[in-house]
């Protein structure tokens, strides 16, 4: 890394109201409760109300990560926000964002890498405050999945939700902060994962990449960092599966107290749900100065994403 040292100095989430059990979803597709619990984990999902946009949700989550940092929004150097479902093709989501918010000097733009997304946008954003350009950077994952899911689609409709889960980035002091990044793409699977007028997904073959691709995103992360398995103090995955961050957690040989688990409640939030897992752990208590957080996640693309940060 460069010479400043970069960190995560406040996080925030917001989910929206409504809730969409999986005893609902029983009356609007041929499933049930037991099976998509049991194949996924997810118990119900948060949606958009009436009116409700993403920059909606993003504000929520970034009024609360600011207030978590101490600073304001007049603080912020630059914006960035991890969507695949922006309010609008142009102006970005995160342009929305900087004027609803107040962030009268900060720049502002939208990164699309689907469910990688938030890991992504640190990597980039967290370059900025490291080469000395920036020295406060807002960093949102938001997304309001439910307004590009087919309700007639089974093997769909079960897994995805809305929300927002914000950072902010600053420099912190030496020896703590982002450790490594490790991204990657494989453009050849873009079909299995993908957006036409819905979401479309080859579940299978998105299994058997998110199971092979999560340990191993992991642990070369930490290999960049120089860092093992036994130094993890807690693994932040993308939560689209019950199944595949078992399987992670086996790989890395953690055990599940080590880990956030939060998709019973929210479901599959994309670009979100990093953020938003990683803003409960902190809310609760679970994170503590000094540790060890890997983070990582897989996608659309198909795009893969993990970090090592020292809290």
């Amino acid at each position: 890394m460069n010479n400043i040292s970069v960190g995560i100095i406040g996080t925030g989430k917001y989910v929206p109201e409504k809730i969409l059990t999986n005893k609902e979803l029983e009356k609007m597709v041929d499933t049930n409760d037991e099976w998509i619990k049991t194949r996924t984990g997810i118990e119900e999902r948060r949606i958009l109300s009436e009116g409700q946009s993403t920059s909606d949700l993003a504000l929520k989550a970034s009024e609360e990560a600011l207030k978590n940092a101490g600073i304001t929004a007049e603080d912020l150097d630059l914006i960035v926000v991890a969507t695949v479902t922006p309010d609008m093709s142009f102006p970005s989501t995160a342009c929305i964002l900087q004027d609803k918010l107040g962030a009268k000097k900060a720049a502002a733009y939208d990164l699309s890498a689907a469910c990688s997304g938030f890991i992504y946008s640190l990597a980039n954003a967290s370059n900025f405050i490291a080469n000395g350009t920036y020295k406060h950077v807002l960093v949102i994952g938001a997304e309001s999945l439910s307004t590009i899911t087919d309700y007639t689609d089974r093997n769909t409709c079960i897994l995805f939700g809305d929300g927002a889960g914000a950072v902010v980035l600053g420099p912190v002091d030496e020896g703590r902060g982002f450790r490594s990044f490790e991204l990657g793409s494989d453009g050849s699977g873009g079909d299995l994962l993908k957006k036409t007028d819905y979401i479309e997904m080859e579940g299978r073959e998105v299994f058997k990449f998110a199971v092979r691709i999560m340990g191993s995103a992991a642990e070369e992360a930490l290999t960049k960092a120089n860092m093992n398995k036994a130094d993890i103090d807690l693994l932040v995955p993308h939560q689209a599966n019950i199944r595949i961050i078992q399987s992670a957690l086996e790989r890395l040989e953690l055990s599940e107290d080590k880990c956030v688990i939060n998709l019973q409640n929210y479901g599959n939030a994309s670009a979100a749900s990093i953020p938003i897992a990683l803003a409960e752990a902190n809310e609760q208590g679970r994170i503590n100065e000094g540790d060890c957080i890997v983070l990582v996640g897989f996608g659309g693309g198909l795009t893969w994403g993990a970090s090592v940060l020292i809290w």
